[in-house]
């Protein structure tokens, strides 16, 4: 006997899975469970280790629970709830549908490999049931498979990819956030998995090391909007020059929004291009803005095609690559401590905010890969626990296009010398100073390069070169002649000049 009263046909509600997606404007799969006029049960599935998707790391974690609050107080406001289960997705849904004779369910896609199984595999179980599953685009400008080059071969080259994008037209405009809403009764207490917000346990206990992440972002929808007008009102204009300047507030800083979908790319894409024709701003600026969202599409794209990017390199040559194994210097690259400035400044930030400079994760990453010779999968998996924008798919991505061993990758022969990147990027020292303090009153001919300081400017400095900040860890020329080799030995040929 069904512990559930009868529900006539045309007022069984229907499921809104929420996934990467924790906003209420521009939410296809909202917008369709809304325009069915059935009541809208909201839930998000923590899921187990066996679904096979990528478990996040301890900052996403953290911006999980932030970002799963936001959205459930957004509901809360509406009249609704968002409703927390947690274990197997296909399971749990499907009890949840059985318990409370949902009519169906939506959900905007994902497009990892495991992601994509998991989706097929609830769609087949709810219509065996009688009851409908429709996917919808929601996390990307253009869908994977509507970019097709002529041979059916993916791209290779993100300039092809994009320009292949770019004929498809803008992207369609963002949807409102609905306009009524209707919410059914879920008893709780008789939902399998269902469980609370403090009880998923997302966030640190001791050590409490979220501290600067809490003073560097303002999670949900509302800051997120926040976030884009300061970008739109102060940073797009000289955008494509000042972006590379770690010292300057001039990135968007809009990637940890768009990873769990606080924002949708359709959203700042329609959003910069208003802007910029209302306030005439440069072309190079805006063109330059939205090719970091068709950067970001690309990753998905290749993670679309290539499910083992986080594992696999997409070059196999590189299988034969040489790497080190020195677990003290992952350690010093992971610490900020290996004495080149720019670097340790990028990994400090990146542990005090969950979030890194573009410009400096590219130093950095090349700092580990070629300098210390290290395994890019060691780099991603670091970023990948400590970025609050860890993506399964721009985080590899971006790793094996500085590693070499990527889609449109570096040629692996370009080293970034951190010393002449900080000269030329940080020139005055103000992103070093802000995050080593230690060496904040070198001058600034010495402050990238602290181990040429005279022993007079250290004393006036107040800094003890080899204690209170690192000798470098390795020589940049070592470095480099070593990374070279090491490139020649896998290929199989000389060094390249």
């Amino acid at each position: 006997m069904s512990l559930v009263p009868d529900i006539d046909e045309g007022s069984r509600p229907v499921i809104v899975w929420f996934r990467d997606d924790l906003r209420l404007a521009d939410h296809p799969a909202l917008d369709a469970a809304q325009r069915s006029g059935r009541p809208l049960i909201c839930v998000y599935v923590v899921e187990d280790a066996h679904s096979g998707v990528r478990a996040p790391g301890g900052a996403l974690r953290w911006w999980l629970h932030q970002g799963l609050q936001a959205l459930g107080n957004n509901l809360l406001r509406q009249g609704g709830e968002l409703l927390l289960l947690s274990g197997q997705a296909s399971q749990r849904l499907l009890e949840l549908a059985m318990r409370t004779q949902a009519a169906g369910i939506f959900w905007n896609r994902r497009y990892g490999q495991a992601e994509r199984s998991q989706d097929a595999q609830i769609k087949q179980l709810f219509r065996e049931q009688g009851r409908f599953a429709n996917s919808l685009p929601g996390a990307v400008l253009y869908e994977p498979w509507t970019v097709r080059p002529g041979d059916d071969r993916p791209y290779q080259v993100f300039s092809a990819y994009w320009r292949a994008c770019q004929r498809l037209g803008p992207p369609s405009m963002p949807l409102p956030r609905p306009a009524r809403w209707l919410f059914a009764e879920v008893d709780r207490r008789g939902v399998a998995g269902c469980t609370s917000l403090a009880d998923l346990d997302l966030q640190p206990r001791h050590p409490d090391w979220a501290g600067g992440l809490r003073d560097a972002w303002a999670a949900g929808e509302d800051g997120a909007w926040r976030r884009l007008e300061e970008f739109l009102d102060e940073t797009l204009q000289g955008y494509a020059e000042g972006r590379d300047f770690p010292g300057r507030d001039a990135c968007s800083r809009l990637s940890p929004y768009l990873r769990l979908g606080h924002l949708s790319p359709r959203q700042v894409w329609h959003a910069v291009w208003s802007s910029a024709t209302m306030h005439r701003l440069s072309g190079q600026d805006v063109d330059k803005f939205l090719s970091e969202l068709g950067w970001r599409d690309f990753c998905y794209y290749l993670h679309y095609h290539y499910p083992d990017l986080s594992r696999h390199n997409l070059q196999p040559s590189f299988d034969a690559m040489p790497w080190r194994d020195d677990a003290g210097a992952l350690r010093t690259w992971q610490q900020g401590r290996t004495g080149f400035p720019l670097v340790d400044a990028g990994m400090r930030e990146l542990w005090s905010t969950g979030w890194m400079h573009n410009r400096v994760r590219m130093v950095v990453a090349s700092f580990l890969v070629k300098h210390l010779l290290l395994d890019w999968r060691h780099g991603e998996a670091w970023f990948w626990d400590t970025l609050v924008d860890a993506d399964a798919a721009s985080n590899p991505a971006s790793w094996q296009w500085v590693a070499g061993c990527g889609m449109d990758a570096a040629p692996y022969f370009r080293i970034f010398n951190p010393v002449l990147q900080g000269q030329k990027f940080d020139p005055h020292g103000d992103y070093i100073r802000r995050w080593v303090p230690e060496l904040a009153k070198l001058p600034d001919r010495v402050l990238q390069q602290p181990w040429t300081a005279t022993a007079a400017q250290a004393r006036a400095a107040g800094v003890r070169l080899g204690q209170d900040y690192p000798l470098p860890c390795v020589e940049h020329a070592l470095g480099r002649e070593r990374a070279l080799q090491a490139y020649a030995q896998m290929r199989g040929r000389t060094r390249p000049d």
